[in-house]
């Protein structure tokens, strides 16, 4: 398969060819939601990306491609780049040389909840590694949907993707601006809604996970909202034993995303 892409006498596309420049311009959030497509960096999250069937078309160097045989071969459609229009492609210092350009994967907000147990929300999430790690999360912790509220960045931001280490395609995601919408449909589905607050007066220690459950994180500088605190069912802080002032976001998540989790398990 390698050989039939990159044949000698045939060039690869460079950062000039329309095809490379019509990819690049995804990496722009208005180019992406015009066109409904975006781009998936590196060999994980491509092939999470082909094993969902989201893919597009496969940029890819001579190098990649003799590296992920099997990536090229499951691909719909492959062309050859050179390492230059690779970096150009690339919003990473040191470019893997493989690229899928995807359909976005964010669903409507009715149909990740139904049936759910587990719910992940993030509100007001502004920095997308963040957004990225904790959709990683609760894909391992088995969430049934992470949606995205208000003004959190968008899933499909390049560092956000690269975060989540392929789990951007594997964890049911929803957007939503309007957060008090988003909070009515989680009680309609049947999910207790817990938040993730510093100054809470419960304790997670002592919360008793039983019922089906949604985790609301806030933004990572102001947290979450007074109003945002006054709707949801109960707040909750993660005990620090130590001597350090708070958790970040994500660790916090992983924190309480899990103890729902593994009390589910037990």
């Amino acid at each position: 398969m390698t050989g039939s892409i990159f044949r000698p006498g045939a060039d690869p596309f460079t950062e000039r060819t329309p095809r490379v420049v019509a990819a690049r311009k995804l990496t722009r959030r208005a180019e992406r939601e015009k066109t409904g497509r975006f781009l998936a960096e590196g060999v994980n999250a491509v092939t999470s990306a082909l094993s969902h069937g989201t893919v597009h078309e496969l940029f890819v160097t001579e190098r990649a491609a003799a590296a992920h045989p099997e990536l090229v071969a499951a691909a719909p459609r492959v062309s050859p780049i050179t390492d230059r229009a690779a970096a150009g492609l690339s919003e990473t210092v040191t470019p893997q040389g493989i690229i899928a350009v995807c359909s976005l994967v964010d669903r409507p907000l009715e149909t990740v909840l139904d049936s759910a147990r587990l719910v992940v929300v993030l509100v007001d999430v502004a920095e997308p590694g963040n957004a990225g790690t904790v959709i990683r999360v609760a894909d391992a912790a088995g969430a049934d949907a992470v949606v995205l509220a208000g003004d959190t960045v968008d899933p499909h931001n390049g560092k956000s993707v690269r975060a989540a280490a392929g789990s951007t395609f594997q964890v049911p995601l929803a957007r939503a601006r309007d957060i008090p919408s988003v909070l009515t449909a989680l009680r309609s589905a049947g999910l207790r809604t817990l938040a993730a607050h510093g100054y809470a007066a419960t304790s997670l220690e002592t919360v008793h996970f039983g019922d089906p459950v949604a985790w609301i994180f806030g933004n990572e500088a102001h947290g979450l909202s007074e109003h945002v605190l006054a709707a949801v069912d109960e707040a909750v802080r993660i005990p620090l034993y130590g001597k350090a002032e708070s958790l970040n976001l994500a660790t916090a998540a992983a924190v309480c995303v899990y103890t729902a989790a593994m009390a589910a398990h037990r």
